[in-house]
C-alpha cells in the first residue's frame, strides 16, 4: 500500500496537483484533476449525496471517473456500473445495494423500485462547487462482475483494499497511463487508482472507436504505460497503428498470458518492461511476473509479501488486506471460505520448480470422461508462429460426448508457395501432439478472421456443460 495513503480519492488529487498537473483524457474531452477541485461534474450536488448509498451509471468513463473522486469519502457506498449492464439486472442491483442515489449522463426513466429518491444527471461541464474539502466517510466500492445465474454478483471493496499492491512512484508528472479496460471494471479501475494515486495523468479508451484509432491517439500522447487482457494486447498487434505506440512499460492482466504473447509483445516493443499480474475482482491483486516467461516462480507463494497463498485441489487460494470483504447479494453465498481465504478456481500445474495457470475450475470440456481445460491447448496453439490468437471450445459427439475444436486466428492468410490452409493445420496439429495428451488435441481446426472478445476485454468463451 501507498506510504501515507490517502483517506480519499479527493486527498490525493489534493496532494497530486501541489507538485504536478496531472489530467484524465477521453476521445472527446480532457479533465485538469486542479479543475476539479475547484468544481464539480455532478452540477455541485455532491454533498447532497453523503452518507448515501449511489449507483455511477454513466455512459462516459470521464464522467465516471469524476464521480469517484468527488464522492468517495462523501458517499457511504459507491456501486461501480459498467455501460453494458443489462437493465433488467438494475432493479436488482439496486435493492441490493440499497441505493438512494443514480449519478448518470443518460436518462434512466425507471430504475425498478421506489427505493431510489434522488436523480443527478451529469452533462460533463463544470459548475461552482460551493463548499469546501469533503469526506468523512470510508466509502464502499462495490464493483459488478459475472455471476453463473447471469445475475451480476456485488463485490464490495474500499479505497485500502483497492490500492493495497499500488507501490510509491515518484511525483514527477512523467509517467503517462493509458487502459483497454473500462474503468468500471476491476482491471481498468486499477489503472486509474494508480494513475490517481501515483500523480500521474490518464488517457480512456472509448469502446465505439477502433483499436487503431485508439493506438494512435495514446501514441500522439506519448503514453509511456499501458494495460490489457492478452487478447486487448493480440487484437492491438494486429492493427497497423501497433508500432505508433512507444510504451516503457506493458501490463497485461485478466487472462493467461501465454509465452506466444509475451514474446510477440517483446519482439514489437523491445524497450519496454513487460509484465503480468494475476488479479480478481474478489481476490484483488495478488502478484506481479517480470520475468519474460508465462506462469510464475513456486517461490512467489511464499514470497509475496502482504499475501497469503496456498494451492488446494490445484486451485489458487488468496488471504489479503487487497481481497474484497464480501458480497452484497446473499444469493451467490460467502465470498471466502472459514479461513479468510479467497477460492479463485484458477486450476495450477507445478512443472519444474514453476506454476503454469492452465484454466478455470468450471471451463473444463469433458470428452470421453477425460478433462481438457481450454487455455493449455490454445498455449500450444498460440506459440505456432503464423497464429495470432485461439479459442478452444467443444462439439458434440454421439461417440464420446464431446470433441475439442479450435478457431484459429492467423497472422496472414497463408499464401499457394506455404501450402495454404492444410499444412498449417498440420503442422499445429504435429506441435498438438508433441505436447499434449491424446485426448486434448483438437479433431478440428477451423481458420477465423477474428473471435468475439467481451466489454472485459476476455475471450467469450462458450459454457461447457
Amino acid at each position: 500500500m501507498l506510504q501515507n495513503s490517502p483517506a480519499s480519492l479527493w486527498a490525493a488529487v489534493s496532494t497530486a496537483v501541489d507538485t504536478c498537473d496531472p489530467f484524465v483524457s477521453s476521445a472527446e474531452t480532457s479533465l485538469l484533476l486542479r479543475d476539479l477541485l475547484a468544481g464539480s461534474l455532478l452540477g455541485g450536488r455532491s454533498q447532497e449525496l453523503s452518507g448515501c448509498s449511489v449507483i455511477i451509471a454513466t455512459t462516459d468513463q470521464l464522467i465516471a471517473a469524476a464521480a469517484l473522486i468527488e464522492l468517495d469519502g462523501v458517499a457511504r457506498r459507491m456501486v461501480l456500473c459498467p455501460p453494458d449492464v443489462l437493465e433488467e439486472y438494475l432493479p436488482s442491483i439496486v435493492e441490493s445495494a440499497e441505493v438512494d442515489a443514480i449519478v448518470s449522463d443518460r436518462i434512466i426513466n425507471d430504475p425498478g423500485t421506489a427505493r431510489v429518491s434522488s436523480f443527478i444527471h451529469c452533462d460533463g461541464k463544470i459548475v461552482p462547487k460551493g463548499y469546501g474539502s469533503p469526506g468523512r466517510y470510508e466509502t464502499e466500492w462495490v464493483l459488478l462482475t459475472s455471476g453463473t445465474t447471469g445475475v451480476p454478483k456485488l463485490v464490495v471493496h474500499t479505497l485500502a483494499s483497492l490500492a493495497g499492491a499500488i507501490g510509491c512512484e515518484p511525483r514527477n508528472g512523467r509517467v503517462i497511463w493509458s487502459t483497454f479496460y473500462d474503468i468500471r471494471r476491476y482491471g481498468g479501475l486499477q489503472i486509474l487508482l494508480r494513475a490517481i494515486l501515483t500523480g500521474s495523468s490518464l488517457l480512456l479508451s472509448n469502446p465505439h472507436r477502433s483499436t487503431a484509432d485508439f493506438l494512435a491517439r495514446i501514441g500522439a500522447h506519448g503514453v509511456t504505460h499501458i494495460s490489457g487482457t492478452p487478447s486487448h494486447w493480440r487484437r492491438a498487434l494486429m492493427s497497423s497503428s501497433a508500432r505508433l505506440i512507444t510504451p516503457e512499460y506493458i501490463r497485461l492482466s485478466g487472462e493467461i498470458a501465454d509465452q506466444g504473447i509475451l514474446n510477440h509483445l517483446a519482439q514489437v516493443y523491445p524497450q519496454a518492461r513487460i509484465a503480468h499480474a494475476f488479479a480478481t475482482t474478489e481476490a484483488g491483486v495478488a502478484f506481479d511476473v517480470n520475468d519474460g516467461m508465462a506462469g510464475f516462480p513456486s517461490s512467489v507463494l511464499e514470497r509475496t509479501q502482504g499475501v497469503e497463498m496456498r494451492v488446494e485441489n490445484d486451485s489458487l487460494r488468496i488471504r489479503s488486506p487487497r481481497t474484497a470483504s464480501r458480497y452484497l447479494n446473499e444469493l451467490h453465498g460467502p465470498l471466502k471460505d472459514a479461513d479468510g481465504f479467497v477460492d479463485t478456481t484458477d486450476i495450477l500445474d507445478l512443472r519444474n520448480e514453476r506454476y503454469y495457470f492452465v484454466g478455470r475450475r468450471d471451463g473444463v470440456i469433458n470428452v470421453g470422461g477425460l478433462k481438457v481445460h481450454p487455455e493449455e491447448v490454445e498455449e500450444v496453439i498460440n506459440r505456432h508462429p503464423k497464429v495470432r490468437m485461439s479459442l478452444v471450445r467443444t462439439r458434440k459427439s454421439s461417440m464420446i460426448g464431446s470433441l475439442v475444436v479450435a478457431d484459429v486466428v492467423l497472422r496472414s492468410a497463408p499464401g499457394p508457395e506455404s501450402g495454404g490452409d492444410r499444412h498449417i493445420i498440420q503442422d499445429i496439429l504435429l506441435r498438438c501432439r508433441e505436447e499434449l495428451a491424446s485426448h486434448k488435441v483438437p479433431s478440428t481446426i477451423n481458420f477465423v478472421s477474428k473471435l468475439a472478445v467481451a466489454d472485459s476485454g476476455k475471450l467469450i468463451r462458450p459454457r461447457h456443460a
